[in-house]
C-alpha cells in the first residue's frame, strides 16, 4: 500500500480547494510575467543570415513565411555529429501538431541547427516530423544568438550562455528565440530562452507535473538536457513512439579531459549523447530504417 497520506472524500476537497487558491495566484502571477516579457526592448536584426533549406537558400525575413512573428528552435545538432541531440527530439515531437494553430495567431516556427541539410533531412525522415528545419551551417546565426561554443570553450568549461558564463558541456547548446517583422520589413529579436527556460514548451511535462511521480523521480530536472533519470540504470520510460534505447556514453568530464589532453576525437562519446550523459540519462533513439 502506498505510504501516501491517504484521507476521507471530504479532507480530500477540502485540501484541493486550499491548493486551487494557490494555484489561481500562481496563473495570476505567470500572466503578469508572460505580459513584463511582452514588454521587454528589443533588438534590431542588422545582420543578413542565409540558411539552406528544403526550398533552398532562404533569408531570415523569408523564414517568417508572411506573418508577423517567428520562433526559432535552437535544436542540437552540430555539423559532425552523427545524429540530433536526444533531449531536443524529444521537444521535437511537440511540434508538428502545434504549427497550424500558430499560423492562426501571426506565428511561424522553425528549427534551426549547425548539421548541414541533408543530416536534418535523413533525421527528420527517420523521427517522422514534419516542420521546417533549416541548416545554418558557419552563418554565425547559433553563436550570434547564444547556443554555439568552441571546442575551447567547451574544454575550458567557461563560456556564455542563458546569460551567464558557466560550463556550456557541449558544441552545441538548446533554447529558442523569437522575432518580429514590421510593415516595412525590419526584423527585430525580442526574446530567447534557453535551458529549462523552454520546460513550458515541452507538453509531456506540463502531464507529468500533475501525476504523483512528477516529471522526475529526483524532484529537480536536469539543467541542459530535460531529460533526467535517477540513475544510469534507470531509462526515462516516457510511452513515446520511440523503439529503442541505448546508453549515454562517458560523463561530460571524462570527455573535457580527453579534449584537454587531446585525445583522439574517434574515441570520444557522440556529442549528441553530451548532455545525456551529463544527467545520467539514457538516450532515446528510433531506429534507422
Amino acid at each position: 500500500m502506498s505510504a501516501h497520506r491517504v484521507v476521507s472524500h471530504d479532507k480530500w476537497v477540502e485540501a484541493r480547494r486550499k491548493f486551487l487558491a494557490l494555484e489561481k495566484a500562481f496563473t495570476r502571477e505567470r500572466d503578469a510575467l508572460s505580459r513584463k516579457r511582452r514588454e521587454l526592448p528589443w533588438e534590431k536584426v542588422d545582420k543578413e543570415y542565409v540558411f539552406e533549406g528544403p526550398k533552398g537558400k532562404e533569408t531570415l525575413a523569408d523564414l517568417f513565411a508572411g506573418k508577423s512573428q517567428l520562433i526559432v528552435y535552437h535544436f542540437m545538432f552540430g555539423a559532425d555529429w552523427p545524429e540530433g541531440c536526444p533531449a531536443c527530439s524529444f521537444w521535437a515531437d511537440n511540434f508538428n501538431g502545434i504549427i497550424p494553430h500558430l499560423k492562426q495567431r501571426d506565428t511561424t516556427m522553425v528549427a534551426i541547427s549547425r548539421a548541414p541539410l541533408q543530416k536534418l533531412e535523413a533525421f527528420k525522415k527517420r523521427m517522422g516530423w514534419s516542420f521546417k528545419w533549416l541548416s545554418s551551417d558557419d552563418n554565425g546565426f547559433n553563436r550570434d544568438y547564444g547556443v554555439a561554443f568552441t571546442p575551447e570553450e567547451v574544454a575550458s568549461e567557461e563560456a556564455l550562455y542563458n546569460y551567464t558564463m558557466q560550463n556550456p558541456l557541449a558544441t552545441e547548446r538548446e533554447g529558442a528565440s523569437i522575432f518580429f517583422k514590421d510593415a516595412d520589413g525590419k526584423l527585430f529579436h525580442t526574446y530567447s530562452a534557453y535551458a529549462r527556460g523552454i520546460d513550458l514548451v515541452n507538453t509531456a511535462y506540463n502531464y507529468l507535473d500533475m501525476v504523483p511521480k512528477g516529471a522526475t523521480r529526483t524532484g529537480r530536472r536536469s539543467v541542459g538536457s530535460g531529460i533526467t533519470t535517477n540513475t544510469r540504470s534507470d531509462p526515462l520510460a516516457f510511452n513515446l513512439p520511440y523503439k529503442g534505447l541505448s546508453l549515454a556514453g562517458d560523463s561530460v568530464r571524462t570527455l573535457q579531459a580527453a579534449a584537454k589532453a587531446g585525445g583522439s576525437p574517434a574515441a570520444a562519446p557522440s556529442p549528441s549523447r553530451l548532455l545525456c550523459a551529463a544527467s545520467g540519462a539514457r538516450s532515446i533513439r528510433r531506429p534507422r530504417p
